[in-house]
């Protein structure tokens, strides 16, 4: 049976998507920068817990090469970078907070789970 060349072809869109925004951590990069406005390296990395520096580093230098983020480096000792959503990744926020919202009516059990960022911010 031959598969036809509408079933093989594939979304450049989606595959575009999924490999820019494809890595472990991306997502949350984003919305801890988005939406908590946590935006220096070691603050991220203390948010993400289980990454690695190197991971860390090698998804937002990703993310600031595809344009989503935008890196600010003070130029200081000791050393001072903060991360800011660029126009393209402001514009992806509406997704994202789509996706959140989608995901706290579909997977309850996660959403009612403490999130430690939050538990911090009430102390």
């Amino acid at each position: 049976m031959k598969k036809t060349e509408a079933a093989v072809q594939r979304c450049k869109t989606m595959s575009t998507l999924q490999k820019i925004l494809g890595g472990k951590w991306k997502l949350e990069i984003l919305y801890y920068i988005a939406f908590c406005d946590i935006r220096r390296f070691g603050a991220l990395r203390r948010q993400l817990g289980e990454i690695t520096e190197s991971s860390l580093t090698k998804q937002l230098r990703e993310l600031e090469a595809d344009g989503f983020l935008i890196r600010q480096d003070f130029n200081e000792i000791p050393p001072r970078v903060e991360y800011a959503l660029s126009d393209l990744g402001k514009s992806f926020m509406d997704v994202m907070s789509y996706m959140k919202a989608w995901g706290e009516r579909h997977f309850p059990e996660e959403a009612t789970q403490l999130d430690p960022f939050e538990h911090r911010n009430k102390v």
